[in-house]
């Protein structure tokens, strides 16, 4: 009797077992169920925001990356180009003017001369008085050019030298009657000019000034310079000339103060909004707006 108690203990045990195992979990709610797949929706939403702030950091890495290099590459190409420019053009002054400091100061000069006529442009300047100043100052350079490298001015001066100042040694004769010479002329021009000043004070600073500059154009020009000092400076004279031509071309013309505010400022809408503003105040009745 005692052995068969044991045996319906078990039984009882196996078929608790079986029932426990036999019945299903209870099923989630709706609200469950929506906050899993948002939750669900949400994480994976996240793995691809981050998925895409990671391919978004290496694409911008690689986009400094090469504009850094494309950046370099230009400086580089900007460098190489003006080492060219400026090792030929001081190559060149060395090999035909006798010195590199002939390629300097034309540079210097040309390149102000390009940046004053494009401010001229800029401000709306003619272009065809930019370009005759730039054919005169050509003109004057190489007339300049052509007298100082066959020392034309040198020669000129100790002929007359010869028959006027006999008694002055022949070394200094030149440097004598050039500079005589050019304060003379230098004077004549001031006459022509001081007609269109009103003040005696400004006119006779404008004798004092192109007598002091004849005199010494005229004792520079009585230096013997030989072809290649005397073609340099005839170009930085020609150089000079441009921008000296442009400013006083636009100091005697003058700036068009009004074609500048038409072409950079907005006149029209301006003009536009002021008319509506007034045909607005118009038709508001009496007492608003005032």
């Amino acid at each position: 009797m005692h052995r068969g108690r044991p045996r319906r203990s078990h039984r009882l045990r196996s078929r608790t077992l079986t029932d426990s195992r036999s019945t299903p979990p209870p099923t989630p709610g709706l609200r469950a169920q929506f906050g899993a797949t948002f939750e669900a929706a949400k994480g994976l939403a996240m793995s691809h925001l981050e998925l895409a702030k990671a391919e978004a950091a290496a694409i911008g890495g690689q986009i400094a990356r090469a504009a850094a290099l494309v950046g370099l590459a230009v400086a580089l190409l900007l460098m190489a180009g003006i080492l060219a420019l400026v090792g030929s053009a001081l190559f060149l002054s060395d090999w035909l003017l006798g010195s590199m400091g002939w390629g300097i100061l034309h540079g210097i000069l040309l390149f102000t001369a390009i940046a004053l006529a494009a401010i001229l442009a800029v401000i709306g300047f003619d272009r065809g008085r930019i370009g005759r100043s730039f054919v005169a100052a050509t003109v004057i350079g190489l007339v300049v050019a052509g007298l100082l490298g066959l020392d034309a001015p040198n020669r000129l001066y100790t002929l007359i030298g010869e028959s006027i100042l006999p008694g002055v040694e022949p070394g200094v004769r030149p440097l004598v009657v050039g500079t005589v010479a050019g304060a003379l002329l230098g004077i004549a021009l001031a006459v022509v000019a001081v007609l269109q000043l009103s003040s005696s004070g400004a006119r006779a600073g404008a004798l004092v000034g192109f007598g002091a500059a004849g005199a010494l154009i005229g004792a520079v020009s009585a230096i013997t310079f030989g072809p290649q000092a005397g073609i340099a400076l005839g170009l930085a004279v020609g150089y000079a000339s441009w921008s000296a031509l442009m400013v006083a071309d636009i100091a005697r013309a003058g700036v068009d103060t009004n074609a500048l505010k038409q072409r950079f400022m907005p006149t029209q809408t301006i003009e536009t909004s002021k008319e509506t503003l007034e045909w607005l105040r118009r038709r508001m009745p009496p007492g608003i707006g005032s």
